[in-house]
């Protein structure tokens, strides 16, 4: 079943979300204020509308309350940000994420009703980074402030142990809860499972615990 989306301001973050909610076959309305980025995606989004967000009517003229997300990734206005969204709680949208330009507007949004806020621009940063600090890191989701996904290249001093040989869980305090191996994917890997050399490994765990581990064994 398809699911419906609105996304509210279409630079590149919101634009590259429209795109891609698209490509997975979603029902998507784009919304600018800008006639010019609507024309744009008026061949790409399943509705492309001209419209100014922060006004209350104009939400309820277009049904917002009846998609399942809204998305609000207006660019610099930080006042029209915190307002649209304001207006979407205000009518009734069960699920809003919205693009915050620093902590400090990520806590007005959470305290006006923003079920997820994103910092798109500082969370690249960190992913960069820590993909640039190891070479065995192909890449690194944030979940919270102190814990992460990170997935690691198996080298051959991880190749030809089992999960229980190397008993991770008890020595760090991380999961591998996948492991993907060319084009499959092992969920849940038993403990018996034996790596191999160029295995990734999908580990969760706190960031402190996931380091010591990195250090520990790409080190040696």
């Amino acid at each position: 079943m398809k699911k419906e989306f609105v996304v509210i301001g279409l630079g590149r973050f919101g634009g590259s979300i429209v795109r891609s909610l698209t490509e997975q076959g979603m029902e998507v309305m784009a919304i600018d204020q800008d006639e010019d980025k609507v024309n744009e995606f008026s061949t790409i989004a399943s509705h492309a509308v001209v419209a100014d967000s922060t006004d209350e009517s104009v939400l309820k003229s277009l049904g917002i309350r009846n998609f399942d997300h809204v998305i609000v990734a207006i660019g610099d206005d930080i006042q029209s940000s915190i307002l649209t969204t304001l207006m979407l709680k205000e009518i009734g949208v069960k699920n809003i994420t919205v693009k915050a330009q620093n902590d400090y507007h990520e806590k007005v949004l959470r305290k006006i009703g923003a079920n997820q806020v994103v910092h798109p621009e500082r969370d690249m940063g960190r992913r960069i980074a820590h993909n640039i600090v190891s070479n065995n890191v192909l890449d690194y989701l944030e979940l919270s402030d102190e814990h992460s996904i990170v997935e690691i290249v198996a080298n051959e001093l991880l190749a030809g142990n089992t999960l229980i040989d190397l008993d991770i869980r008890a020595k760090y305090g991380i999961n591998i809860v996948a492991i993907k191996r060319e084009k499959d994917i092992i969920v849940s890997p038993q403990a018996d499972e034996q790596i191999r050399v160029g295995d990734i490994l999908i580990v969760i765990g706190a960031d402190t615990d996931i380091n010591r581990f990195e250090k520990k064994v790409f080190s040696l």
